[in-house]
């Protein structure tokens, strides 16, 4: 994992990332071909407690449900677009899991909010001033958060152009497919293999998850 925290995500760096990636084999280079241009689309405009809130909400649900769980907590703070830390932490929790949280859910969502007032959680300003690791190691052992969802807020929230989440099945997967592997690399071996594909390792992952199924 990069500790740069500058990143470009122009078109024009997504096009200097693909054509480093081809130059890996021939395999790179064909999927790459067929998949096209780097379409990867970051949204750095919420602030670290949202976005970490928000990810956590969605967690092991399909979009639509997600979406009408938050959508009913959204709905107990009229007149405000999120609500801030301190509200969400002096509503009563029993309303708050009426909107359909799991307990482990919603102490997890709670959890983050206390950290934020804490200072644990970072405001965006400073997040930008964190390498990748300072951010991991400041958020993922929150309750409910972990090492893949911190790499998630990096990659979208954050910008950040050299992270790739080897805990994710769709990277290991993808790369087992790329390879015609018969076994998906482990974690551990995912990231001594992705070294090499650094200053660019999110446009890696973006591709690796593009991997069809055969």
């Amino acid at each position: 994992m990069s500790g740069t925290i500058a990143a470009d995500l122009s078109p024009r760096a997504y096009l200097r990332a693909a054509q480093f990636l081809s130059g890996l084999g021939e395999d790179w280079a064909r999927h790459i071909a067929a998949i096209g241009p780097c379409r990867h689309q970051a949204k750095p405009a919420r602030e670290p407690y949202e976005a970490l809130v928000r990810a956590v909400a969605y967690q092991q649900l399909h979009a639509k449900a997600g979406d009408a769980i938050l959508g009913r907590l959204l709905a107990l703070y009229p007149g405000t677009s999120f609500p801030a830390p301190g509200q969400l932490l002096a509503t009563d929790p029993e309303a708050q899991r009426a909107c359909g949280f799991s307990a482990a859910k919603l102490a997890a969502i709670r959890g983050i909010a206390q950290a934020t007032v804490d200072g644990i959680v970072p405001d965006r300003e400073e997040a930008r001033s964190l390498s990748d690791e300072a951010v991991i190691e400041r958020l993922a052992s929150l309750r409910g958060v972990g090492r893949w969802t911190v790499e998630m807020f990096l990659i979208y929230s954050l910008e950040r152009s050299d992270v790739l989440p080897v805990d994710d099945f769709g990277v290991r997967e993808g790369y087992r497919r790329l390879k015609g592997l018969e076994k998906a690399p482990t974690p551990r071996q995912m990231r001594g293999i992705g070294e090499a594909w650094s200053p660019f390792r999110t446009v890696a992952a973006w591709y690796l998850w593009r991997l069809p199924a055969r």
